[in-house]
């Protein structure tokens, strides 16, 4: 038989939209690195970002943690970060706020900071995590740089001194939250307006910068008599 009767095939094509003034035209497909996933690995930078700012605040935390051991043994044990009246380690160290949760601060630096290095150790090896596993990184990430943040209003206000080893922390916390935060963002796990998605593409590392150089004009400004006498 012919092909007379038959019923041509159907071709499925995109519903067509109108531009503003001109001719009906296909719509284009999404890229695929625009669409939405269920996991992500991460690219080398990050991986590499993730491993050097835990090991930062790994190492700031196991510093302050053997400190705040011997202080507890010998109270007139003086720390080694303890500079003068305004970088005064042991000053913080004796404080209420040194131990907020009923034990050393820095404890808890030592697990959470030891779990963002195994976490960019796993995406330089090749790993994809899930979307719920990059939103529980950032809800951490947040939770870390509220804190690092109080922490550092406390330093300034209220305690009267600055601590070389948790400004280390400081730093480390708020380069991570900001870079999975982008990470995030650029992978659709956070919503975000498109116009913020490519801001944070392309000027990602302003936020960070621009952050740990305010804390440093605070810093400066607080104790500026002392800095210039």
């Amino acid at each position: 038989m012919g092909t007379h009767g038959r019923t041509p095939a159907r071709t499925l094509v995109r519903p067509p939209v109108r531009t503003p003034g001109g001719p009906r035209v296909p719509r284009p497909a999404t890229a695929a690195h625009d669409a939405p996933s269920d996991s992500a690995g991460a690219r080398p930078g990050l991986a590499w970002l993730m491993v050097v700012t835990g090991a930062a605040g790994l190492l700031a935390s196991w510093v302050i943690t053997i400190d705040k051991f011997a202080l507890l043994e010998d109270p007139d044990f003086t720390p080694g970060c303890s500079l003068n009246p305004v970088v005064s380690c042991g000053s913080v160290m004796k404080s209420e706020q040194a131990a907020v949760f009923g034990f050393p601060n820095p404890m808890l630096g030592l697990v959470t900071y030891a779990v963002v290095i195994a976490v960019g150790a796993g995406l330089l090896a090749g790993a994809r995590y899930g979307r719920r596993f990059w939103l529980g990184l950032n809800a951490g990430t947040l939770f870390g740089v509220g804190f690092c943040t109080w922490l550092q209003f406390q330093s300034l206000y209220r305690i009267n001194a600055l601590c070389l080893w948790c400004s280390l922390a400081w730093v480390a916390t708020i380069f991570l939250f900001c870079h999975v935060t982008r990470h995030t963002v650029e992978h659709r796990f956070l919503p975000a307006p498109e116009g913020l998605r490519r801001g944070l593409r392309e000027f990602g590392w302003v936020p960070p910068v621009v952050w740990t150089g305010a804390i440093g004009m605070l810093v400066l400004t607080r104790w500026w008599d002392f800095w210039t006498s």
